[in-house]
């Protein structure tokens, strides 16, 4: 591995999330790559999140007052040193070579601003099957269009912006809507190095409030659209 690897600040955010925190941070820690900053962002956790990260002197971690799954992402992109960027829902999970292929592929396509890759979901042992969760998205490896697939320069944050705490369920959709509208060029990785667990307080499970959030972003990525036409007509 080169020498002059560039720092990756890992963000972890975690609200209540003490039953699955200790094992999403050992997953960034068992990374091959170095070297790493890990960033756990507490998001006004009344569990044992703090002390959980707090246990460990390789985390820095900071404490908020409840604001939103996107607001504790862009605390953790304020104060992050690394020029690249990657992120872990606190119930998800990194295989060990995860940050060593995308950091590479972005080492050796310069012109490639950010990265994601294959991921598979798996259902929590003790979980009913969700009414919304189809058996083929279980046995099927999809591109992971998440925060958790993604390793992404810096820089990209400063043409795009950050998470938009205006969706509250929907910040990470409305966040990719608006690197592709932005031209960011997003390559993807094909291996499996995510895994996504399902179980009964994933935020996706709240499928009304989340099906009215992406009209809006539809809505949103559409006047976007019209604006550049209009902007650079041909």
């Amino acid at each position: 591995m080169k020498e002059n690897n560039p720092l990756v600040s890992v963000i972890i955010p975690v609200f209540n999330g003490d039953r699955h925190l200790a094992e999403a941070i050992e997953s960034v820690l068992a990374q091959t790559y170095r070297p790493i900053e890990v960033i756990v962002v507490d998001d006004g956790s009344t569990d044992n999140s703090a002390n959980i990260a707090r246990s460990d002197q390789q985390i820095r971690y900071i404490y908020q007052n409840n604001q939103g799954n996107g607001p504790a992402k862009n605390t953790g992109i304020s104060v992050a040193q690394g020029e690249l960027i990657a992120f872990l829902d606190v119930d998800d999970l990194w295989t060990s070579n995860k940050l060593n292929l995308q950091v590479n592929y972005l080492l050796q396509h310069p012109h490639i601003e950010a990265t994601i890759c294959q991921m598979r979901h798996f259902l929590e042992s003790d979980n009913d099957w969700p009414s919304w969760l189809k058996k083929e998205q279980i046995d099927a490896d999809v591109a992971g269009y998440i925060p958790s697939a993604l390793v992404v320069r810096k820089t990209v944050f400063e043409k795009i912006g950050n998470f938009d705490p205006t969706y509250r369920r929907t910040n990470d959709a409305d966040w990719f809507f608006r690197a592709k509208d932005g031209g960011i060029v997003i390559a993807i990785i094909p291996e499996v190095l995510l895994y996504k667990r399902i179980h009964n307080s994933n935020l996706s499970h709240q499928t009304k409030e989340m099906n009215s959030e992406l009209m809006g972003i539809l809505r949103s990525s559409i006047e976007r659209k019209r604006n550049q036409k209009l902007s650079n007509p041909e």
